[in-house]
Formats: C-alpha cells, sequence, structure tokens
C-alpha cells in the first residue's frame, strides 16, 4: 500500500516536472499566472494564513471525534481479520 501511494507521488511529481517545464519552454510563469488572476504575492499569503486559521481549528475539533471512534474500532475489531 505504501508502494502504491510512493509511486502515484512519483508520477505526480514527474507530471508536474515536465508540465512546469513545457510551460517553462513558452514563457509561462508564476509572475504571469498571478499577474492574469489579480493576485499578488501578499494576497496569496494573506489568503493561506486565512485559510489555515480556519482549516486548523475544525481539524482539531474533528479529530477530538474521529480519532477515538477509530480507534474504538480498532479494539473491537474480530480477532484474525486484516484490514488490508
Amino acid at each position: 500500500m505504501f508502494q502504491d501511494f510512493l509511486w502515484m507521488v512519483i508520477k505526480v511529481a514527474l507530471a508536474s516536472l515536465v508540465a512546469g517545464a513545457t510551460m517553462t519552454h513558452f514563457g509561462i510563469t508564476i509572475d504571469t499566472l498571478m499577474k492574469f488572476a489579480g493576485l499578488t504575492p501578499d494576497r496569496v499569503a494573506e489568503l493561506y494564513q486565512q485559510g489555515m486559521a480556519w482549516a486548523l481549528p475544525n481539524m482539531m475539533l474533528g479529530a477530538m471525534v474521529i480519532i477515538p471512534m477509530w480507534l474504538l474500532a480498532a479494539l473491537l475489531r474480530p480477532p484474525g481479520r486484516s484490514s488490508e
């Protein structure tokens, strides 16, 4: 299972590298894309901070419910059954 995940990460990284190299060849850069979208680096950082300020408390609250439920389900699983 870990090998499948690792292989998927490698494929995504290679596809991203090829796409980035192709776009650079045609003169498309991150600066031109940001200007086209009407964004500045400061605005992107601000949006990132706002997103994290919203997401982290919600993730922690959800984890306080999900992790004990998962642990309980793992402890009560019948013996001899594999999760794979």
